[in-house]
């Protein structure tokens, strides 16, 4: 436990984020190696197949992390999906995408955790309100013939679930 403590001081301290403690006492209690959270949120499938619709990732603070235990075999094809998450992003004409595009931020751990995972963290500041994070609906948007080959990709690089945290700013230090 104490190497994952050590990786989260790590990862936080080069962010320059002040949230350090609160950040290694969710991974520590969210048990992140062993993830039991939602897998990745699939696009809604057609009507006709009555499929309930993903949950939506949304955040209710000023900012967000979302947490991402990664296989370390898989991390060159999740590091290609968020290739193809900017690229769905640079070509949207929608408002809101350019809005959480422009606070979006997608990190790595270069160390291993447990299990020899990797953790790649969404640092999300600001946050757009009300939007909706789901990975899978933004590529669904920009590209909807390679949705399901892109999500099927993405879903097999988790070792473990998804932990979405939301903070509110308490003091701003410039």
């Amino acid at each position: 436990m104490l190497s994952t403590w050590t990786t989260a001081t790590a990862i936080l301290r080069r962010l320059g984020v002040a949230l350090m403690l609160t950040a290694i006492v969710v991974l520590t209690t969210a048990g992140l190696a062993n993830a039991q959270a939602a897998a990745p949120q699939a696009p809604a499938a057609a009507p006709a197949q009555a499929a309930p619709a993903p949950q939506a990732r949304v955040f209710t603070g000023d900012m967000g992390l979302m947490f991402n235990v990664i296989k370390p075999d898989k991390a060159a094809d999740f590091e290609m999906v968020m290739g193809k998450l900017k690229e769905a992003f640079a070509k949207s004409d929608d408002p809101v995408h350019k809005q959480m595009a422009q606070g979006w931020r997608v990190i790595k751990n270069p160390e291993p955790i447990q299990g020899g995972n990797y953790l790649y963290v969404f640092l999300i500041d600001p946050v757009v309100k009300d939007a909706d994070y789901t990975v899978s609906r933004v590529l669904a948007k920009a590209f909807p013939a390679e949705v399901q080959e892109l999500f099927k990709t993405y879903s097999a690089c988790f070792a473990g679930g998804v932990t979405l945290q939301n903070y509110v700013k308490v003091a701003d230090m410039k």
